[in-house]
């Protein structure tokens, strides 16, 4: 075993942190084997026989093939991880494999025996295989439901303190998504030129400033409640984004036109709170506040084969030479790889001439529904 057999059990552990442990188990292992060794040839003393080193070579093969069965298994069951919460599952597929590697087990420990025993010119006298077999299968067995057992319990410990672990980064980071989105997303100037757009219809369509006002409000409240819900279904991500966008129409007015192209399918997938709201947020910071002419933004949520894409598109950006993300959009990936690792991700990409020039903002993440 070495000690990138130990990344994923022990991945808050440094590399020399991993290194110890990989020896302490080694070392363990060793001092087991020699156990047995030693009480395997105090009993063939006991009983009469002779040539106890027979008794340390038939030990030290079957601590080598154990060994290399322990270490394929231990890396072969990492693949089982998605089972530990189905206990009976994880077990049986682990243990579907003993049928098969017990009789090789004993072929292999009697083949090394017999060639130590051939090099050595000793004559090679072993009972009938049948009789082996019987004899050699069951202690196989045990052994190996047993090692089964403990594998099966470091690795659900594993998975108790990586969710633990996770739970606390997303508690801490979404606090510090929550402050971010407050203090930079959702700006003073923001907030400033929202309530005039409310106040100039307030005499003109009081029914469409209230409704706006609404909005406005609603918006608010999601960033207020972000740390205490970090994720929600689509549908009400897209009833959120739809009111910002309202507002910002309002503001804008002819200079921006939002298109959405929405999957039915998707509506159920849980998403980070104000993740497209961020996206749409990057499209006017960068795109419609810096033109006079009219900027086209198309918002697009799409389901495919159990992972969502949601991506803002604008025809009035210019990407830089070497993008950086800023506060929103640092803090959403951030959000994203506590949230679901490697799964999802976060890209800016500038469009191609043919699409229309600009720049695309693209979230992907796995659909949870």
């Amino acid at each position: 075993m070495s000690p990138a057999d130990t990344d994923d059990l022990v991945p808050h552990l440094g590399p020399s942190a991993r290194r110890r442990l990989v020896a302490a188990f080694a070392i363990a292992w060793l001092v087991f084997w020699a156990l047995m060794a030693w009480v395997s040839v105090q009993e063939h003393v006991r009983s009469g026989g002779g040539q106890p080193w027979r008794r340390v070579l038939d030990e030290t093969t079957s601590m080598l093939v154990a060994s290399g069965v322990v270490v394929l298994q231990w890396r072969w069951a990492k693949r089982l991880d998605r089972y530990l919460h189905r206990p009976w599952l994880w077990f049986a597929r682990v243990l579907a494999w003993l049928p098969l590697l017990a009789p090789l087990f004993v072929l292999t420990i009697y083949g090394l025996r017999a060639l130590v025993l051939g090099a050595a010119g000793e004559p090679i006298r072993f009972d009938p295989w049948p009789l082996l077999m019987r004899h050699e299968i069951p202690k196989f067995a045990i052994f190996y439901v047993l090692f089964c057992g403990v594998h099966f319990g470091l690795r659900s410990y594993r998975a108790w303190l990586g969710e633990r672990l996770r739970a606390e980064r997303l508690q801490a980071l979404t606090q510090q998504a929550q402050l971010a989105q407050l203090t930079q997303q959702l700006q003073p100037h923001f907030l400033f030129n929202a309530l005039n757009t409310i106040a100039s219809l307030i005499h003109d369509d009081p029914q469409r400033a209230d409704n706006l006002l609404q909005r406005l409000a609603a918006l608010l409240r999601a960033a207020s409640d972000a740390a205490q819900r970090p994720e929600q279904a689509l549908a009400d991500e897209l009833a959120l984004v739809r009111g910002y966008a309202e507002i910002m129409e309002e503001r804008f007015g002819e200079r921006v036109r939002i298109e959405w192209t929405v999957d039915p399918t998707a509506l159920d997938c849980r998403v980070p709170t104000l993740a497209l709201q961020v996206l749409l947020e990057n499209a006017f910071k960068h795109a419609v506040e810096k033109r006079r002419a009219a900027t086209a933004i198309q918002v697009a949520a799409v389901r495919h084969e159990g992972t969502l894409r949601l991506s803002v598109d604008d025809d009035g950006g210019v990407l830089a030479v070497t993008p950086s993300p800023g506060v929103g959009l640092a803090n959403l990936q951030r959000r994203l790889t506590v949230l679901h690792g490697a799964a999802a991700g976060l890209s800016l990409s500038a469009r191609l001439p043919a699409e229309g020039g600009g720049v695309r903002a693209e979230l992907w993440l796995p659909c949870a529904c």
